[in-house]
C-alpha cells in the first residue's frame, strides 16, 4: 500500500488562454497540475488521479511529481477550456468548456493507495458524485475545491455560469478543507463580507474554511480568523492561484498550526504568481521567499 500526505483528484485540462490584447496560447491546466506542484515543492508526498482520453495522455508530461506517482484513468471524453481574460491583472474572465471531462468514480481511486487528505480539485459541477466525497470522509480527510460545486456549464453551448451548491448543507459537515475564492463565497453564503462568510460555511459544517482574494488568504476553524497578505512582485503568473494557495495549506496543516500553514500558502502562491505555470521550487526557495518579503508577518 502506498500512502500520500494529499491523494489529489481532478482534470488535467487544455485551456486555451487569450490575454486582453488578444495574445493567445494553449497551456495545460487544472487544479490537480496546480496544487500537485505546490505541495510537491514543499516537500510533501502527494499523489495526483486524473482522467483523460487516450489521445491526451501527452498532458500527463506537465506534472512536475514523479510519474509513478500521477495514475491517469483512459476515458472517452478530456476537459478541454477556452479563457478570455479581460483585464490585464486576469481577475475576470470568460470561459467556455469546449470538451466536458468524463465524471470521477470511486472505483477511479486505485485500491492500493491511501492518503491523509483526499483532495477534490475539480473544474466543473458534476466532476465528482456526493457518495464518493462521502466515502472518501471514511479514508481520512477530505478537502474540496467549491469550484467544482457552482461552476457549471451548458453542455450545447459550453458557456459557464455559477450557481449556489444545492447539496452544501448535506454535504458540508463531510468537509475537514473547504476552498472558495472571495466571490464562490458570497455566491454560497449571500455576504460580500469575507469574515461572515467564512463563518457562515464553518456554521454550516466545514471544518476549516479558506477564502482566496486577490490581496489576501483567509483561513477560520471556528477561533481566530487568520488572514496573510499576497506579496507577488508581479502577476505574469496569476492562473492556477487559488489552487497553489490551498494546496499549500492543507498539506501544512498535517504538521503546522493555521498561522503556519496561511504563511506557507500565501508565500507560496506568491512565489509562484511571478512565473506562468504551476510552480516549479523547493522548499527552501520558499523559506528564503518569507525571509525576503513576510518577516514582520513570520515574527
Amino acid at each position: 500500500m502506498e500512502h500520500y500526505e494529499s491523494i489529489i483528484i481532478g482534470h488535467i485540462s487544455l485551456d486555451n488562454n487569450i490575454d486582453c490584447q488578444g495574445n493567445g496560447a494553449f497551456v495545460c491546466g487544472g487544479a490537480v497540475l496546480y496544487s500537485s506542484a505546490c505541495a510537491h515543492a514543499l516537500g510533501h508526498r502527494v499523489a495526483a488521479v486524473t482522467k483523460l482520453a487516450k489521445k491526451d495522455y501527452s498532458r500527463l508530461e506537465e506534472f512536475t511529481i514523479d510519474p509513478k506517482d500521477v495514475y491517469a484513468v483512459e476515458c472517452e471524453n478530456s476537459t478541454t477550456m477556452k479563457n478570455v481574460y479581460l483585464t490585464p491583472d486576469k481577475e475576470r474572465r470568460n470561459t467556455k468548456c469546449l470538451s466536458f471531462g468524463d465524471a470521477f468514480t470511486l472505483s477511479d481511486i486505485p485500491t492500493n493507495i491511501s492518503g491523509d487528505i483526499y483532495h477534490f480539485a475539480g473544474l466543473i459541477y458534476g466532476d465528482f458524485p456526493n457518495e464518493m466525497i462521502k466515502k472518501c470522509a471514511e479514508r481520512g480527510k477530505v478537502a474540496l475545491d467549491v469550484q467544482a460545486c457552482l461552476r457549471r456549464g451548458d453542455k450545447t453551448s459550453g458557456e459557464m455560469f455559477f450557481e449556489d451548491w444545492e447539496s452544501k448543507y448535506e454535504m458540508l459537515p463531510y468537509i475537514d478543507f473547504l476552498k472558495t475564492d472571495a466571490a464562490e463565497a458570497e455566491i454560497m453564503t449571500g455576504t460580500d463580507d469575507r469574515y461572515a462568510a467564512a463563518k457562515k460555511l464553518y456554521e454550516w459544517g466545514a471544518k476549516e474554511v479558506v477564502i482566496t482574494h486577490n490581496t489576501e488568504v483567509l483561513a477560520y476553524n471556528g477561533g481566530e480568523i487568520y488572514t496573510c497578505p499576497i506579496r507577488a512582485r508581479n502577476l505574469s503568473g496569476r492562473t492556477g492561484r487559488g489552487d497553489t494557495t490551498f494546496a499549500a495549506y492543507m498539506t501544512e496543516r498535517l504538521n503546522s498550526d493555521i498561522k503556519t500553514a496561511l504563511l506557507y500558502s500565501a508565500a507560496a502562491v506568491s512565489l509562484k504568481m511571478e512565473t506562468p505555470g504551476p510552480l516549479k521550487a523547493e522548499r527552501k526557495d520558499v523559506d528564503n521567499y518569507i525571509k525576503e518579503f513576510y518577516g514582520d508577518y513570520a515574527k
